[in-house]
């Protein structure tokens, strides 16, 4: 150890383990291979790194190269110097440890054996010709590193070392003994889990987001499932929708039953009736008694929350004439913040704020100052759809119209989002 807190000969290089596995390997002149894996013998402070797996093409066995061989190691290259490679073809003994294939993905458990997070990434340390392990990467970042999407990292983490946060040193790792299987095991620290920064769940939805399939289930498969749950609420619902088929059934049951009732009338929603039959029969009968409930509601028809208490124009009329019918009109609507401008059959072609009336010439036309791109809801749109527009959009109030945009009616915001609110509630 007293090597390593020297002043280096060289200059320090770090590296990510991520980052160079998969690197071809060079062999006077001629490629050997690709880097596979490396070999880490436990230092206490630091695990070295005293070998590297190389893997031929062709399918030939893998060789264990002393790290006191590789000239040069970089990002995409590595150069070892070696009189017969094949000299090291041989298999890892029982205490030799391959480090990406035993901690990769491994859980991470605090000294009181509670699950702390997952282990993305290593970082390593080239110091005087050596290489250590000096830190397990539980970050975000370092999951997006070794899905090669680094330029993601770095828009969801732009200031620097943010993913230092994220990073446990080698120190706090109790020691790798021998004999470890390289398929089962878990990660053992010798701190408490109060003693590491939890991670967003919506940083981890938008990470969830960027990853396939197999890789999204495989992350929530291996999160808490109250960090699970947390994460799956904050994930788009066309993800969601596809997350909960890939997993089984008996954990979108554990995750759901972590939610609040409304949380989990929206994951239950968007199931085919067969599956949502499933995942009810898991549940708390209580719960499912006010899941059926909410979701009753968020499907019932927005035409029950309509209102015809609206105001209304027509194109040519000037902004002294709309003045006008507003102050004969507005004491008796439910809705006076807007001007729908519609034609002879009450075809919506635009709609004007009160606020845009008042700074208005008033000579001047409806038709030349209307808002003609107008956000609407559909007849048969819902309740719950009703909702998420207004979110998306903050309006006031939305009209409603049919295939023809003949409009139906206006739904007031606050008749729909305080119905939503006891909903959640």
């Amino acid at each position: 150890m007293s090597q390593i807190l020297t002043t280096p000969a060289v200059p320090d290089e770090v590296f990510f383990l991520s980052e160079i596995i998969g690197s071809r390997a060079i062999c006077n002149g001629r490629k050997l291979g690709r880097l596979e894996d490396v070999i880490a013998v436990d230092q206490g402070k630091l695990a070295e790194i005293t070998q590297l797996q190389i893997k031929p093409p062709f399918g030939d066995p893998a060789m264990l190269i002393p790290f006191s061989a590789v000239k040069s190691l970089r990002h995409g290259e590595v150069v070892v110097e070696l009189a017969d490679p094949k000299s090291c073809v041989r298999e890892p003994a029982p205490d030799e440890v391959l480090v990406s294939d035993y901690l990769f993905d491994k859980k991470v458990l605090d000294i009181e054996d509670r699950e702390v997070e997952v282990v993305y990434d290593i970082r390593l340390l080239k110091r005087n010709g050596k290489l250590y392990v000096t830190d397990v990467d539980i970050s975000r970042h370092g999951l997006l590193r070794r899905l090669g999407m680094e330029s993601l990292a770095k828009i969801l983490h732009p200031k620097s070392g943010e993913e230092e946060k994220r990073l446990i040193p080698w120190s706090y790792v109790q020691a790798l003994g021998p004999h470890l299987d390289s398929l089962q095991g878990e990660l053992k620290l010798n701190i408490l889990k109060e003693a590491l920064s939890d991670i967003h769940p919506a940083d981890l939805a938008d990470i969830v987001e960027e990853l396939d399939s197999e890789q999204r289930v495989s992350l929530l498969e291996e999160l808490e499932p109250s960090l699970a749950s947390d994460t799956l609420e904050e994930i788009d619902p066309a993800v969601q929708r596809d997350i909960v088929f890939a997993l089984k059934k008996e954990h979108v049951a554990q995750l759901i039953g972590e939610m609040t009732p409304g949380q989990a009338a929206d994951i239950v929603a968007v199931l085919p009736a067969d599956e949502k039959r499933t995942i009810l029969r898991m549940l708390d009968q209580r719960l499912v008694a006010k899941i059926e409930e909410i979701i009753e509601e968020q499907e019932t028809n927005i035409l029950n929350f309509t209102t015809s208490k609206f105001l209304k124009g027509t194109a040519d009329m000037t902004v002294a004439d709309t003045f006008r019918a507003f102050r004969r009109n507005a004491r008796g609507m439910d809705v006076v913040m807007y001007f729908y401008i519609v034609d002879e059959n009450d075809k919506l072609l635009g709609v004007l704020d009160i606020k845009e009336l008042l700074i208005a010439e008033p000579a001047s036309r409806l038709k030349d100052i209307m808002v003609e791109n107008v956000i609407s809801l559909r007849s048969e749109s819902t309740m719950k759809e009703a909702a998420a527009a207004f979110l998306r959009y903050g309006f006031r109030a939305l009209p409603v119209v049919d295939d023809h945009d003949i409009i139906q009616g206006v739904v007031p915001y606050r008749d729909v989002m305080n119905l939503k609110h006891r909903m959640l509630d």
